[in-house]
């Protein structure tokens, strides 16, 4: 399969438990790669390995609902399983769906104080509050470290396209030092990450692209992705532990999923309730849009009230625009043939928020928040961040554009005294000038 960054993490998490015994919890959206790279890293890390699924793994629950006792959980799973052996020391305990067996996340603590037995936890449900009604004492805090998996970002896409790495190196080495990088290779890489906007990061939509090199077959993978999400959309576990639909739920999950592409494409790009229904208000459709972001298919884009630290503290909560996590699935839910128009350059009318998209999808993948500013005087600055440990405004521009509302705020000292720089990502090469860095859109991946 694919080479993933997140390898990285766990072999640190590995290393990391001869000074203290925590699981690995990896948390992330359905189809993200996250069992493939468990199973990998286990089968190369660790001489034993016990796999369970609780989604498929129905009868090995019960393992662990009355006695957390780690023997006797290991005499329950082995009565199952006779063939499965616990070897002190070097075995790893592979808990899949953990978010579907209470019990087994609440024997972790347990499983780490014991200390035989390492253990890898994940779940595409984990994220979602309060998905498992059943009461096991929650959360072993401080026998976890977490991680979020994420769709493959542009690097890793390039890896999977097998882009020569001192290709890559070299294109670091022009952004560091803000050289323009050959035009060669400058026009490859835009086309490439026109591949990208299209595709995403879908490890199995990745795969059927690069098969054929066919959109085409891209394009089914995705739907076929986004139908099974549908199917996620307002489920819970109850006390027992069995499905659950909550009905109304599921109902405003789906208005607001089949709005966001008329959201974007509104020339204010803020999220209006109105736009779902007359009366629509945020009582009604908030725990709708927390769904959403909490099971990772679309993430929050804040405005801020001023351009001073800490962004956090200033956002405002009630104004946003929401961003699809992995552009690829966005571009498939537009009109047919969009794909192929993009990747021949032409973005029509979708151009604005096609690329608006994929940046705050490339920030999300390196955990960098997502805030933008937007003034009833018609200011406005796509994102904003902090670059190099200073406030910075991002513009994203489908040709080159100007940067009226970005140059308003760098001149204006007095009434925006933090902020210090910009940066444009276009179609243009690298390039800077006094304040304002230039980089094309394929670099955005290295703004971490």
């Amino acid at each position: 399969m694919f080479e993933r960054k997140i390898e990285k993490e766990l072999y640190e998490w590995k290393k990391s438990l001869q000074f203290k015994k925590k699981a690995f919890i990896l948390k992330g959206l359905r189809q993200v790669g996250k069992t493939f790279i468990i199973k990998k890293f286990s089968k190369e890390n660790y001489e034993n390995v016990i796999y369970i699924n609780f989604k498929t793994d129905i009868e090995l629950k019960k393992c662990f609902n009355e006695d957390l006792n780690v023997n006797d959980i290991i005499t329950n799973i082995s009565f199952i399983r006779p063939k499965e052996k616990f070897i002190p020391f070097k075995t790893v305990l592979v808990l899949d769906e953990i978010q579907e067996c209470s019990g087994a996340r609440a024997a972790i603590k347990p499983f780490m104080e014991d200390g035989r037995f390492d253990i890898i936890a994940s779940g595409s449900l984990l994220g979602l509050k309060g998905y498992n009604k059943k009461y096991h004492g929650g959360a072993p805090i401080g026998f976890e470290h977490t991680v979020y998996m994420k769709p493959m970002d542009f690097e890793e896409f390039l890896w999977a396209k097998g882009i020569n790495k001192d290709t890559l190196s070299y294109i670091k080495d022009c952004f560091i030092n803000r050289r323009p990088v050959r035009d060669s290779i400058h026009e490859a890489m835009l086309r490439y990450f026109r591949e990208y906007i299209c595709v995403g990061g879908m490890p199995a939509v990745v795969d059927a692209f690069f098969r054929n090199n066919n959109y085409r077959d891209a394009l089914i993978e995705q739907k076929d992705i986004l139908e099974g999400y549908k199917d996620d959309f307002g489920k819970h576990l109850d006390e027992k532990e069995n499905e659950k639909t909550d009905l109304s739920l599921l109902a405003n999950i789906n208005k607001i999923y089949s709005s966001i592409t008329s959201q974007l494409a509104k020339e204010n790009k803020k999220f209006m309730y109105s736009n779902i229904e007359k009366k629509g208000s945020s009582a009604k459709y908030d725990s709708a849009i927390q769904w959403l972001v909490d099971y990772g298919l679309v993430n929050y884009c804040y405005n801020l009230s001023i351009l001073e630290n800490p962004l956090e503290g200033n956002k405002i909560s009630n104004i946003f625009k929401l961003y699809f996590a992995d552009t690829g699935l966005f571009i498939s839910m537009l009109d047919d043939g969009t794909a192929s128009d993009i990747i021949l350059g032409d973005m029509g009318q979708y151009k604005g928020y096609i690329y608006e998209n994929i940046i705050a999808d490339a920030f999300s993948k390196m955990n960098i928040p997502l805030f933008y500013f937007s003034k009833e005087s018609g200011l406005e600055i796509d994102f904003i961040t902090k670059y190099n440990k200073i406030i910075t405004l991002v513009e994203v521009k489908a040709k080159n554009g100007n940067t009226k509302s970005s140059k308003t705020i760098l001149n204006d000292k007095k009434t925006y005294p933090s902020v210090n720089g910009l940066i444009k990502l276009c179609n243009s090469n690298v390039g800077e000038n006094n304040n304002i860095l230039t980089i094309p859109y394929y670099m955005a991946y290295l703004l971490v």
